[in-house]
């Protein structure tokens, strides 16, 4: 039998927290979520305003983690902050819900991603192409590639951290060099181009996209309200960021490199975010029908399937496009789903610690990862994928990741006041104007929710309170004190 290793490996460095923070960010969302945020508001400008306050609400937020990494350098990041500014009831909500939706859920999505820009290179690869039927559920061929994806990977992040940050790596370099190779292209080929004239006519007549696709003005409050809904997709897009503060017990010099990691990846990510949506505006109209023949009488509203980088590419190289992009989708989808899958487990370990997960999740393997953590996210990704359930579950669940967010953030002033002896390397930027302001800006996005899209926030919502029963139930099978509990460090 191999001997357990009882201590985290410190073998992260700066780069390769930037390398986790910006591959956990860049996954299909951007090819693909400009097109509903173009319906939602109508002009260039608009797309632009929403994708800049995105990076600008990302980069706040990651300046004042740095504050808290700083802080507590501790394995389980998140999870940890809340627990200690609040009450481990807080900590244990946030850690269900990364758990049962927004990780492993975000695994299952991306997978199928995968897999579906696999089947442009693979025509075996379809979700027409029934394999076998467990029970009610036909699995796909779609399914069964994205399956083996979310098995292999799991696998690979069992054999300690340095295997997977070196995959990790190697994939974050890749997509971010291929990103500004487009935006570069792009800029090249624009020139020749007259998409800009057409766009500038319309930079800034906001407007949405109503039912029968009738052209339905903006003005006023209209604007903000449309603003406020599209940033569901481009915040998703942008997600994922604060992964690195999961594994902050793994990293060398945590209380540097964690807030650096965070601040260098959030904000390469954003411009490169902003360029490439520049791109888009510069090579295809805004505006479009979904009976346009082409690409750009589609334009970026109604590009096929949504997929906007393709359409772009296709004005730029032509009929190699969709092949292109499918390679580079499938490059970008693998390195995210590789970021998710390393640092998710960290969560669950740091839970386990403190007796409100599996147990035995909070053991190390001989290889000096949590592998239990790993595998049962694992299995929990493979039945979300088979259900199909997933994305549902993500669209649900974004109120309830902006109000971690918002209480994160808050956590930084209770943590000024009840413990003011903690040393803090690096505090938030603009502190306290800048998070209050980041506070503000989420709290007026999770209204804007409640009143426009409520079928989204109100499920979310009631499946973050249903872990509250859950959270008093496990800690009395498991005999966990909430002074135990507060007083616990990994």
């Amino acid at each position: 039998m191999h001997q357990q290793n009882n201590l985290l490996q410190k073998r992260v460095n700066l780069f390769d927290g930037f390398s986790l923070v910006a591959g956990s960010m860049i996954g299909s969302g951007i090819f693909i979520v400009s097109a509903d945020i173009a319906r939602s508001v109508g002009s260039p400008g608009w797309l632009m305003i929403v994708w800049l306050i995105t990076g600008i609400i990302t980069i706040i937020g990651a300046m004042s983690y740095g504050e808290l990494a700083s802080m507590m350098p501790h394995v389980g990041g998140q999870y940890v902050y809340l627990k200690e500014s609040y009450h481990p009831l807080i900590g244990f909500l946030f850690g269900w819900t990364t758990f049962l939706v927004v990780q492993c859920g975000s695994i299952a999505a991306v997978a199928v991603a995968f897999a579906k820009y696999s089947g442009v290179l693979i025509p075996w690869i379809s979700e027409k192409n029934i394999l076998i039927h467990i029970g009610p559920v036909g699995v796909n061929s779609t399914m069964a590639v994205a399956i083996v994806m979310i098995i292999f990977l799991t696998w690979l992040n069992t054999r300690g951290i340095v295997t997977g940050k070196t995959v990790q790596n190697f994939f974050t370099s890749t997509k971010v060099i291929a990103l500004l190779g487009f935006v570069l292209i792009g800029i090249i080929a624009a020139k020749s181009l007259g998409i800009n004239e057409i766009n500038k006519e319309m930079l800034w007549n906001a407007s949405r996209t109503g039912a029968d696709n009738q052209v339905i003005p903006l003005k006023g409050f209209g604007i903000v309200a449309a603003v406020g809904t599209a940033l569901v997709g481009s915040l998703f897009a942008s997600d994922a960021w604060y992964n690195v503060t999961y594994i902050s017990g793994e990293v060398v010099n945590p209380r540097r490199n964690v807030p650096l990691s965070l601040l260098l990846g959030t904000l390469i990510v954003t411009i490169i975010y902003l360029l490439t949506n520049y791109i888009y505006i510069r090579v295809l109209p805004l505006a479009g029908s979904p009976d346009g023949t082409d690409v750009v009488s589609r334009g970026i509203q109604f590009a096929t399937d949504d997929r906007v980088a393709t359409s772009a590419m296709y004005v730029i190289l032509g009929d190699y496009a969709a092949i292109i992009m499918a390679l580079f989708i499938i490059v970008s989808t693998f390195g995210c789903n590789q970021a998710l899958i390393l640092a998710g487990p960290r969560v669950y370990y740091a839970m386990a610690k403190d007796g409100l997960f599996f147990r035995k999740a909070g053991e190390l393997n001989r290889f000096g990862v949590p592998g239990f953590a790993i595998a049962v996210q694992g299995i929990w990704s493979v039945l979300l994928c088979l259900s199909g359930t997933y994305s549902d579950l993500l669209d649900y669940v974004i109120f309830a990741v902006l109000i971690f967010f918002s209480l994160t953030i808050f956590s930084i002033f209770i943590l000024r006041v009840k413990r003011p002896d903690i040393p803090r390397p690096y505090k938030a930027f603009g502190y306290p104007v800048v998070p209050a302001l980041y506070i503000l800006t989420t709290v007026a996005i999770m209204i804007i929710l409640l009143i426009y899209k409520p079928r989204y926030t109100f499920p979310g919502l009631i499946l973050v309170l249903i872990g509250i029963p859950v959270f008093y139930l496990w800690r009395r099978k498991s005999g966990t004190s909430t002074d135990i509990l507060k007083n616990r460090r990994e």
